[in-house]
């Protein structure tokens, strides 16, 4: 396995994301597409142990629960000292807010500072998920 050269600074493991942050509230409207955007994400490479920022843009039609905001805001910092790969913080953001809201529909995409002149963007979507 490859070792970063230089220097690498400690971080956290994935028991450290807190998807208990996760609260929802009730929502019996008409369907809708929400979606919620923050530039403002990040977590660790688990390489080199250098931050990964990036943009998170989530959107999801609510079967009968909303994501507070707050809460998922919590969430997010709650990644910030997480030494996890782009593409599995795609999967784990996915996968928490699924088992949280139970939707229609998700999707999940993040698009990644650009890196060594390499723009990173995963995205995961229920309709392509089996």
């Amino acid at each position: 396995m490859p070792t970063p050269e230089g220097k690498t600074f400690e971080f956290k493991d994935e028991s450290a994301i807190r998807a208990d942050f996760l609260e929802t509230i009730d929502y019996d409207g008409n369907p809708q597409e929400v979606t919620c955007e923050t530039e403002e994400f990040s977590a660790v490479c688990p390489f080199s142990g250098l931050p990964d920022i990036g943009k998170v843009v989530i959107m999801y039609v609510p079967s009968g629960r909303l994501v507070e905001l707050k809460s998922l805001k919590y969430y997010f910092v709650s990644f910030r000292n997480v030494g996890i790969y782009q593409e599995a913080a795609t999967n784990r953001i996915y996968n928490d807010l699924y088992r949280c809201l139970k939707p229609k529909r998700l999707v999940v995409k993040t698009v990644y500072n650009v890196r060594g002149g390499i723009l990173s963007t995963c995205v995961m979507d229920s309709d392509k998920v089996k």
